[in-house]
């Protein structure tokens, strides 16, 4: 899609975003939800995370189409140059360069924080999302064998890691909510 622009995502996105998700969690075992997260749920989401961590809508003629967003990976101190990142797309846009769009900002966003490692959880089989993340610099680390229990069958979840920064004395992390606006223009514009 050539006029996918990226933007941060803000509360009046949630009814969108909730739209998207829905599909995932009612038609497939990508998500491990049972129901769809509420328009106020994602809501919450976005105003208790999203200053913290990058949350990134990918938007094509004011229509949002997919979102990204980071968590933190685990709740220690020594865990928080680690991320959890979450990806997805309307259905059908898949392999149209929204997703690759929309994980260049999410990544870019997270070196530009200090953020050394994004690990991504893909539910298995999926190689459409494995493709995706291989393509923008993760690597499998290990799968979660028969960990999830959806649509009748025992799911395994492979994780992936994309190294973002060196391994060396990290300076702290920066909370997404203090990047300047030039940063953010840098960081959401395409390569």
């Amino acid at each position: 899609m050539e006029n996918v622009v990226l933007r941060v995502a803000r509360s009046a996105d949630a009814a969108a975003i909730a739209n998207i998700f829905a599909h995932y969690v009612e038609h497939t075992t990508i998500s491990f939800h049972d129901t769809p997260p509420t328009i106020a749920s994602w809501t919450g989401q976005l105003e208790q995370h999203g200053g913290r961590y990058p949350w990134i809508v990918a938007v094509d003629a004011d229509d949002v189409v997919g979102f990204a967003y980071a968590t933190e990976h685990l709740p220690r101190a020594a865990y928080r140059w680690s991320v959890n990142t979450t990806i997805y797309l309307r259905d059908g846009l898949q392999r149209r360069g929204v997703g690759r769009t929309l994980y260049q900002g999410l990544l870019a966003s997270l070196r530009g924080l200090g953020i050394a490692n994004a690990y991504a959880g893909i539910t298995l089989p999926n190689a459409p999302s494995e493709g995706l993340h291989r393509a923008v610099g993760f690597t499998l680390v290990g799968i979660y064998d028969a960990v999830g229990f959806k649509h009748g069958a025992w799911r395994d979840v492979a994780w992936y890691r994309n190294r973002l920064a060196s391994l060396e004395t990290p300076a702290e992390p920066r909370a997404f909510q203090d990047a300047s606006a030039a940063e953010l223009a840098r960081w959401l514009s395409p390569p």
